[in-house]
């Protein structure tokens, strides 16, 4: 029988070679059709007598990332349909359909022949769970192999047996740790936990694998073997009386109690471990079903999962130009952001230009890279042959003459008009007729900037976030001219530089800025009221927030905002900034020199290392302090994301995002927004809007206008709508279809 995903060769010892290679795809993915063709091959190779084993690999360089996007929208859309048409019966479908996945890999587990799984690659989510699956497990030793079971990351957690088969081969301490966490293992740790079973040179992988059943691999599991014990002794050892009361307590330690499918793993492991392995899968799949159906769930999928993937293929790309294979840009401006902006580049395999006013200067920002190839070389991530040929592609120089040939160049200078003029109009001199100019300004309007150009359709902005080689978004900037090519060609750049964008039209502090200052701001409101700082920053990681406000303002700098908002008043009016808030902050720059992490004092002190940074003590001394009793934490967490999702919701309403998942996907990777939300919008939406429109208008007669809901909000609330069906993304789409 033949396959489409999947080839079959049987060599002369009865050793099956089942090789996973899906047609069209750059990485193999489960869908419903491979699901069934696995099944079948599992059947045949029962059927055969002349088949002693199999040895499961993938034919691309990557092993297997997981489900695919279709296969996880259907389980959701599966229950809402089921919902409608059987409210009653409705979770019961969804047990059994999430059991399928599971139900097969205890199919090939039990199948009476020896099935080894041959890594060969990234192996992440369901496929390391059909390797788990398997009697044994080899993996190559190249750096390229990444193994993890990471979906706690997108609110779900190993649902395919996963969350039983970890601990019956590690300790549960690491499955924990491993699970509850995403953790991403190399092969050499992997195999220290007992997840596989051995490491060996990549051209040796497959050999290995059959050795293996040669030197004749049980196809039994260990948990199936009569006196098994899991590692440790399982959960009534003293051992475990010091972890499992411990765990909870950490778990909500680390995660404030906002993520209930880490919560389930540990609930999964800690039932799982006292039962019969059959009956311990259904509670998983128990389990899992449960946190299918929570709003965290579908919340976090949607925007973490789908709509990056989505933006991340170019879902706002314009279909009708064609791509352009950027070989070659230009850098100008070889500070901190312009030298990082060249080494994503030129890590992407993009010959750079990196311009600067001397060429002693380009060499400086050249020497950014330097180091930071000198790091990933000392830890391994590269070679140092990778590490010259990266660093070759960089050409630091004072001439702009080198710009005539590329098809993009970024402006990363001084946030200054006039200086940014000059650039423009030295680039343009030289450019070649069809090449984009794109501005890296985070806080100036970019059709103000077009203003000087020549060709306006060709003018974008790029904004991207420090640290540039850490941080994955980059918001892309229409101005009120910029073309379609212009749009397209910036999606490209990004895309191949593997950062996820969000397009966003033009206004002041475009879409994160806007967010992340409202953040800011609040915190400067709660601060004057007397609420004392280390509530405020522990409200704030209760919510979901990566860091609190007064950390994330000594990162921006202190003395940035103090230009933001006095940049705000020249342009906008006094009204445009609280006078309370432009005290604070001129008091901490201009009287007490506190300009953030960049001078070492801000709201935080930071001492030499190995001492962490802690709070400024006299910053309690600025204004009478509450009592901590009178302070309502639950108030100050709904205070800090409320404020930031109605400026998405204001984004919205004003045309400045038109995509729902650009304002969740760019809130969480721009600032860290709440994960498990699901982003600003979804926040909304999870609670529902009128729901929201309530709690803000409670917020607004206790502190102020600017909690007060939009018209936009009033109108969904009234009529039902949310953020996704209101800006229904997908809209187009379906007519098209």
């Amino acid at each position: 029988m033949s396959y489409k995903n999947f080839k079959i060769e049987t060599d002369q010892d009865g050793i099956a070679l089942v090789t996973w290679d899906m047609p069209d795809k750059s990485m193999n993915v489960f869908t419903e059709e491979v699901l069934g063709e696995l099944n079948a091959i599992v059947d045949a190779v029962v059927a055969d007598a002349a088949v002693k084993g199999v040895v499961f690999t993938s034919g691309k360089s990557t092993f297997s990332g997981g489900a695919d996007l279709s296969m996880i929208k259907s389980m959701f859309s599966f229950y809402q349909q089921e919902k409608a048409a059987d409210p009653d019966g409705a979770a019961a479908k969804l047990f059994d359909l999430v059991g399928k996945m599971s139900g097969l890999f205890r199919k090939v587990e039990t199948c009476g022949k020896p099935w080894v799984s041959a890594i060969n690659g990234t192996c992440m989510g369901g496929a390391f769970e059909l390797s788990l699956a398997c009697h044994g497990r080899v993996a190559s030793n190249a750096k390229t192999v990444k193994l993890a079971l990471p979906e706690v990351k997108v609110g779900i957690f190993p649902g395919a047996g996963g969350t039983q088969r970890v601990p019956r081969l590690a300790n549960a301490q690491d499955a924990l740790q491993m699970m509850t966490t995403g953790q991403t293992l190399t092969p050499a740790r992997a195999k220290a936990m007992n997840l596989i079973h051995q490491t060996v040179a990549p051209e040796e992988l497959i050999n290995a694998a059959k050795q293996m059943i040669k030197d004749g691999l049980k196809p039994v599991a260990p948990w199936d073997e009569k006196g098994f014990k899991a590692p440790g002794g399982g959960i009534w050892t003293p051992a475990a009386a010091q972890l499992w009361p411990a765990a909870p307590a950490i778990l909500r330690r680390e995660t404030a109690g906002n993520y209930p499918a880490a919560l389930a793993i540990l609930k999964c492991v800690y039932e799982g471990l006292q039962l019969p392995f059959d009956t311990a899968l259904k509670v998983e799949q128990r389990y899992f079903t449960q946190i299918l159906r929570s709003t965290e769930a579908f919340s976090m999928i949607r925007s973490l999962f789908i709509s990056m993937q989505e933006l991340g293929k170019g879902a706002r790309r314009p279909a009708n130009v064609e791509k352009t294979d950027l070989k070659k840009i230009g850098v100008v401006g070889a500070g901190f952001m312009g030298a990082s902006i060249a080494y994503v580049s030129a890590a992407a395999g993009i010959a750079v230009s990196l311009i600067d006013r001397d060429e002693e200067a380009a060499a400086k920002g050249k020497a950014v890279s330097e180091k930071l190839v000198a790091d990933s070389v000392a830890k391994g991530r590269f070679s140092k042959e990778e590490g010259e040929k990266l660093l070759s592609l960089i050409t630091p120089t004072a001439d702009y003459g080198s710009l005539s040939d590329v098809s993009l160049v970024i402006e990363a200078v001084f946030e200054d008009r006039a200086v940014k003029k000059d650039v423009i109009e030295k680039v343009e001199a030289v450019l070649q007729e069809g090449a984009i100019f794109a501005s890296n300004t985070s806080t100036l309007p970019i059709t103000g900037l077009a203003e000087n150009s020549k060709r306006p359709t060709q003018f974008i902005g790029v904004h991207f976030f420090s640290p540039v080689e850490k941080m994955m978004l980059t918001e892309v900037i229409l101005g009120k001219q910029t073309g379609d090519k212009a749009l397209a060609v910036a999606l490209d750049f990004v895309s191949k530089i593997k950062k996820t964008p969000i397009v966003v039209n033009d206004t002041r502090g475009f879409y994160v800025n806007r967010c992340v200052f409202r953040y800011m701001n609040e915190a400067y409101d709660m601060l004057i009221e007397g609420v004392p700082p280390v509530m405020i920053e522990n409200a704030a990681k209760m919510a979901g927030m990566p860091v609190g406000p007064l950390a994330l303002n000594d990162e921006v700098a202190v003395d940035l905002s103090q230009k933001i908002m006095k940049a705000s008043i020249a342009d906008l009016g006094a009204s445009s900034v609280k006078p309370e808030h432009m005290a604070l902050v001129d008091r901490l720059v201009n009287e007490l020199d506190r300009r953030g992490r960049k001078n070492s004092k801000g709201f935080y002190d930071y001492p030499a290392k190995p001492a962490k940074k802690q709070l400024w003590p006299g910053l309690k001394e600025l204004y009478p302090q509450k009592s901590a009793d009178k302070v309502d934490m639950a108030e100050l967490k709904e205070r800090l994301l409320v404020t930031i999702a109605l400026e998405a919701a204001r984004t919205m309403e004003e045309g400045i995002v038109t995509d729902p998942r650009e304002a969740d996907v760019g809130s969480i990777l721009g600032f860290g927004f709440a994960p498990y939300t699901g982003g600003t919008l979804s926040y909304i939406d999870g609670m529902g809007v009128a729901n929201f429109v309530a709690l803000a208008e409670k917020l607004a007669k206790k502190y102020g206008d600017h909690f007060r809901p939009t018209p936009l909000l009033q109108d969904m609330a009234e009529k039902g709508e949310t953020f996704y069906t209101r800006f229904d993304p997908y809209k187009a789409e379906r007519q098209a279809a």
